[in-house]
């Protein structure tokens, strides 16, 4: 997370990420929702899959910001099944996803430095869970993590 917020220090372009991000995420699980099977009666979709497969990756690195996350990737995955089912799920993807990811450009226009995922593409994981942090750290919530997420960044920045 540290190598995540050196790239997003302006408030402006975090603005954008809180938008931005869920709105990518929210576009990826409408395609997902259409690849589906059956286990035992239950309807499992590739969007259920890829967002447990990353909330494991979440709740190993951090129990509460995992529970935190799971709900917003819930509804998250439940309103991508919803639009999926819905006519024109298309053009919602389409207009989620190239919005998301133009939001996040206007935002590292206001920061003046290139995406995180520029250098590293695994950021497009971390920052989900990134902005459940900043939330957690606003609320006063996770002090030293916040404060080893900060001196990470500001090293990096100097660098």
């Amino acid at each position: 997370m540290g190598f995540y917020a050196a790239y997003h220090q302006d408030v402006r372009n975090r603005a954008t990420h809180f938008i931005g991000v869920p709105m990518i995420m929210l576009a990826l699980f409408i395609p997902l929702a259409w690849l589906r099977f059956e286990i035992s009666g239950v309807a499992i979709s590739a969007a259920m899959l890829l967002a447990a497969a990353v909330l494991i990756y979440y709740f190993l690195l951090d129990v509460a910001l995992g529970l935190a996350m799971w709900a917003v990737t819930g509804v998250l995955v439940w309103l991508g099944e919803r639009i999926a089912a819905a006519p024109g799920a298309w053009l919602w993807f389409g207009l989620l996803f190239v919005g998301g990811w133009a939001l996040q450009l206007v935002g590292h226009v206001f920061e003046g430095r290139k995406p995180a995922l520029a250098d590293n593409l695994f950021q497009v994981l971390v920052a989900p869970i990134f902005l459940c942090a900043e939330v957690f750290f606003a609320l006063g919530y996770k002090p030293q993590l916040h404060a080893n997420v900060r001196e990470r960044a500001l090293r990096m920045r100097q660098q």
